[in-house]
């Protein structure tokens, strides 16, 4: 089968950063699902990935968005048969999605919204699990109950991850979203998905979030750059308030900065369930099939805003040069073989 890959971390423009390869089709297992893949979107995770990929000689398949359809089911994986349109994240501990088909936990699948293409719902996987556990399950909103006036920060709002947190926070009664975004593209874009106001985040957010009458979120989602915004953060969050981010810091940050306002931090990592197979593992495929039957319903859209062609090396290195600029909006993603 036609897959893309690589063998040790290299930077994009490179051509052997990512190659194209044929491999034998995955043998799925007894809990697993086989996936004949139709789109796929690109992540920073994939980056990530590929850019702390060890020299070990081993080939490594990256991706985790897919939308495709299934081709066989395991013989103790239930909820799926032959045929079904799917969408999921995946697994990092098992080869991604950038292959013809792919071997994957059934508990993690999703059944695919009906309404949007495949390329389209390839776009909401990861980014529309990362933003529902961060906001639900990390951050303590909920869907049902009012949020009592309570303020969202959503720092890097405008990538995937924030274009999902926009729509899903919105939907939250009485939460009042301020997105952050740099470029007028991206500040046009936040406000398009639903954000009550947008500020930037390279100028004082503090100064900012004061004009809007909004001068302390009780509640903040950091997305992008830890390192940097991480202190102003500390300074504008409420007493008692949260921070939950989804990137790693680049050097270690001063938690004691919100000790006195006795406020929490928390890590949201989309990967933990499927990566330590959790007693609440099929959680994920749970929520895909909530968030299609969201976008079902309108009450959700896609991100996708840009396909770049076939699944192949290629295409693959321009979507990564591209979230490696910092400069994009919603999802990237990449259609058939």
């Amino acid at each position: 089968m036609k897959s893309i890959g690589l063998f040790k971390s290299l930077p994009i423009k490179d051509p052997n950063s990512l190659i194209d390869r044929d491999l034998p089709e995955p043998t799925p297992g007894d809990a697993d699902l086989l996936v004949r893949v139709a789109a796929i979107a690109v992540n920073p995770a994939d980056c990530r990935v590929r850019r702390h990929k060890a020299d070990d000689g081993q080939f490594a398949v990256l991706g985790w968005d897919v939308a495709g359809e299934v081709i066989k089911v395991g013989r103790t994986a239930s909820g799926f048969s032959a045929g079904d349109a799917v969408y999921y994240a995946g697994d990092l501990t098992r080869p991604g999605g950038n292959s013809e088909f792919q071997a994957v936990h059934a508990a993690i699948v999703g059944h695919r919204p009906k309404s949007i293409t495949p390329a389209e719902a390839a776009a909401l996987p990861l980014t529309a699990l990362t933003a529902w556990e961060a906001l639900f399950e990390r951050l303590g909103l909920s869907l049902t109950g009012l949020a009592g006036d309570r303020t969202l920060l959503i720092v890097g709002a405008a990538g995937g991850v924030g274009s999902m947190a926009i729509q899903l926070a919105r939907l939250v009664p009485g939460l009042t979203v301020v997105a952050t975004a740099s470029r007028p593209q991206s500040r046009a874009w936040c406000e398009r998905l639903g954000a009550h106001a947008v500020i930037d985040h390279f100028g004082d957010m503090a100064a900012q979030l004061t004009a809007l009458g909004r001068p302390a979120p009780e509640l903040i989602l950091l997305l992008n750059d830890p390192d940097r915004h991480y202190p102003v953060l500390a300074e504008v969050l409420a007493p008692q308030g949260r921070i939950c981010s989804v990137v790693p810091f680049d050097h270690p940050p001063d938690i004691n900065l919100i000790m006195r306002k006795s406020a929490g931090f928390m890590w949201e990592f989309m990967f933990t369930r499927p990566m330590f197979a959790t007693a609440d593992r099929a959680r994920q495929g749970a929520i895909l099939n909530a968030i299609a039957a969201m976008i079902d319903d309108g009450r959700l859209v896609s991100t996708a805003t840009e396909t770049l062609g076939l699944i192949n090396a290629a295409n693959l290195r321009v979507a990564h040069a591209r979230l490696e600029s910092g400069r994009t909006l919603g999802k990237l993603v990449l259609s058939g073989f």
